[in-house]
C-alpha cells in the first residue's frame, strides 16, 4: 500500500483458509525454479508480504492464487477462481498473469508487454504483483549468495535479461505505487544488481 492509502489490518475469514487449501492443491506438484522447494512456499511468502504491506482479504487471496492461471490451467483455471472466490480476486489474478497461452510466447517480448501493461492496471492488482516480485527478487538474492553465478542459468532471460526485467519493474512500481512497499522491492533489486557484479 502507498503511505497515503494505508488501510487498517484486515480480518481474514474462512475464505482465506479455503483459498490457502485451493492454492496448495493447485500447485502441489510444482517446485520452485532450480530447487526441490514446494511451490506453495512462494505463495505463502507472497501472501505474507501482501498482508505486511496492508492487503485486504481479496488481495491476500489473489496473492495465494496469483500464479494459478498462468501455471495451472489458463482461462479455465481463472474461471474456476472467479466461481470460487469472486470477480475481484479473479481480476487481480488475471492482472498478475503475463500470458494464458501454452506454449508461452518468447520470454523477452512477453516480459516487455507485461511491464508496459502495468500502467493500465488497477492499483489493487499492482500491489499484489509487487508482493510477488518482492519475494521473487528476495529468493534470487538468497540463491545468489548461496550458489553464485549458476543461479542465472535457471532463468530464461539469464543474467542480463533478469536484471533488465527487475530494474524495469522497480522503476515502474516506484512511479505507479510509490511508498514503502515499492521501496522494499527497490532495495531487493539494488541488492540483486550488487550481487550480479560479483556473480
Amino acid at each position: 500500500m502507498t503511505e497515503q492509502t494505508a488501510k487498517p489490518a484486515p480480518f481474514l475469514t474462512d475464505r482465506f483458509d479455503t483459498a490457502l487449501a485451493y492454492a496448495s492443491r493447485t500447485h502441489r506438484l510444482q517446485t520452485r525454479k532450480g530447487s526441490g522447494i514446494p511451490y506453495v512456499s512462494h505463495l505463502l511468502a507472497v501472501a505474507a508480504i501482501a498482508l505486511e504491506n496492508g492487503a485486504d482479504e481479496d488481495q491476500a487471496i489473489a496473492a495465494l492464487l496469483h500464479d494459478a492461471a498462468e501455471d495451472q490451467g489458463g482461462e479455465a483455471r481463472l474461471a474456476d477462481i472467479r466461481a470460487h472466490f469472486g470477480a475481484d480476486v479473479a481480476a487481480m489474478v488475471d492482472h498478475c498473469t503475463d500470458t494464458h497461452e501454452e506454449p508461452k510466447p518468447d520470454w523477452r517480448p512477453r516480459k516487455e508487454a507485461y511491464v508496459a501493461s502495468l500502467a493500465a492496471k488497477p492499483v489493487r492488482s499492482l500491489e499484489v504483483s509487487l508482493a510477488d516480485k518482492t519475494h521473487n527478487a528476495s529468493a534470487i538474492n538468497a540463491d545468489l549468495r548461496a550458489h553464485g553465478a549458476e543461479v542465472w542459468e535457471r532463468f530464461t532471460g539469464r543474467k542480463d535479461g533478469t536484471l533488465w526485467y527487475y530494474r524495469a519493474l522497480a522503476d515502474v512500481f516506484a512511479e505507479l505505487v510509490p511508498g514503502l512497499a515499492a521501496q522494499r522491492f527497490a532495495r531487493e533489486v539494488a541488492e540483486m544488481e550488487e550481487l550480479a557484479a560479483r556473480f
